[in-house]
Parts: structure tokens; sequence; C-alpha cells
């Protein structure tokens, strides 16, 4: 007897789109400041124009899927930018009553005591943390106040649980952060610290950009989800909006 089947058929990992604290650090960062100048928490930090646009382009090529495959259940991060992508996302797509459902495990990883400081100013104020962060490395650095990568993988794995005990046999969309696609990668394609950061040095996950894992019966012991698409941009470029790849927030030299 095939055994039931554990995980759903589709698994898309998206991150949202370019939002006004991209622009933000964009700006500081050029003119070499300490701080990025937002007046917003984190989590209310909104899509800039661009992020919109990109964020209707992505929910056009989701719309043109055959209904069988589209979307049938939407997670999402609580922060401001990705519920803007994700209700764009599905207003654009043309499935609107297809809700959301906000998830805090899914939230971008906490900078701590580090947050809005630019590249400059962590080395300024925080000499001896930029220090440590070198030598420890991002995946296991954990600054004052804030999260490491092994912390954000540990919520993750609860999110699988779910995923796998709730969604099985169905079609799922999350939208969250760089952080959380690069480490649901990790989980999902059983990668190891070295392989993570050596796909993290190869650049920034692409705003709306998106990964997925499709379930094949045939793999492994009693099938499981295999890489189908990897930082995907090519809805961006067919929908006219231009493609971007930043940084979420401000972080110290790639190790």
């Amino acid at each position: 007897m095939q055994p039931e089947q554990k995980w759903p058929d589709t698994i898309w990992v998206v991150r949202h789109g370019q939002s006004a604290g991209n622009v933000a650090r964009d700006a500081a960062e050029a003119a070499r400041l300490a701080m990025i100048d937002l007046a917003e928490r984190d989590v209310d930090v909104p899509l800039s124009r661009l992020g919109e646009s990109q964020a209707r382009a992505l929910g056009h090529w989701f719309g043109e899927l055959p209904e069988a495959q589209q979307p049938s259940i939407v997670l999402c991060s609580p922060y401001l930018r990705a519920r803007q992508t994700a209700a764009m996302l599905l207003s654009a797509a043309g499935l609107t009553p297809l809700r959301f459902h906000q998830d805090e495990r899914l939230r971008e990883k906490e900078f701590g005591i580090l947050d809005r400081l630019t590249v400059h100013g962590i080395a300024a104020q925080y000499p001896e943390l930029a220090e440590q962060r070198a030598h420890v490395g991002k995946f296991y650095f954990r600054p004052p106040g804030g999260e490491s990568w092994c912390d954000v993988i540990l919520r993750l794995r609860s999110v699988i649980d779910t995923i796998t005990r709730e969604y099985r046999g169905e079609r799922v969309l999350i939208v969250a952060h760089q952080v959380i696609v690069n480490c649901f990668r990790y989980l999902l394609e059983r990668l190891d610290e070295q392989q993570i950061l050596a796909i993290d040095r190869l650049g920034d996950v692409p705003n709306c950009g998106v990964t997925s894992y499709r379930f094949d019966p045939t793999a492994g012991r009693h099938g499981k989800l295999v890489a189908d698409l990897v930082n995907f941009v090519a809805p961006l470029r067919e929908g006219g909006a231009p493609i971007t790849v930043e940084p979420d927030r401000p972080v110290a030299a790639k190790p």
C-alpha cells in the first residue's frame, strides 16, 4: 500500500517586493551614514512603488497558471511589506477569495541593537560586534537582542511541522523575507552551514523572486519535495517590473 503523502504538492517561497526600507538603506549607505532614515518600526515598513509593481507582476504570473496549479493556501509574514505583497499578488492573480494567513514565525530576522544601523554605523558604534560576527559567521552570530540564522531555522522547523500536519496535498504559497527564503532552502534541501552560506555569497534573493518545490512520489523512500524554481524572476521581466536584488537590512561584509 502506498503511504499517505506527507508533503504539500507544491511550496512556493517568495520574498516580498522592494520596500521603502530597501530604498532608505541604499541612500544611507551611499551617503556613508551611520543610521538608516526610517521613522517606522521594521514591522511597519511598506512597499515602495516599485515593490508594488513587482507584486502585481508576480500576481499576473500566478493568475496565468492552470487553476489546478494555483496556490490553495497562502502563509505570510506579519510584516507590512510582506502582507502588502501577498494582498497585491492575490488581487492581480484574481485569487482574492483566497485569504492569506499571517504567521509570526515567518517574520524577518531580528537584528537587536544593530537594527537600522548601516555597515558604517555598526563598525563605528559596535566594532567588537563587527569583529565577533566576522569571526563566528552570520550562521551562528546572534547580536544582542537579535537572532542568528540558527534561531530563524529553529522557528521554521515548527512551520514545516505545521505544513506537513495541516496542508498535505495542498499548494502552499509563502510570502516572507530574504533570510526566510534561504533558511527554507537550508531545511528543504538538507544543506549544511557551508552550503547555504556559499549560496548566500552568490547574491541576495531578488525582490519577488520565487523559489519552489514540488512533491515527487518517486523520490526517496516515500516521496519528497524536490527543488523546482530558484530565485525565479521571469514574471517580473514579462510584467515590465524592474528586478531589484538588495539586502533586507544592513549587514557587515559577507564572510
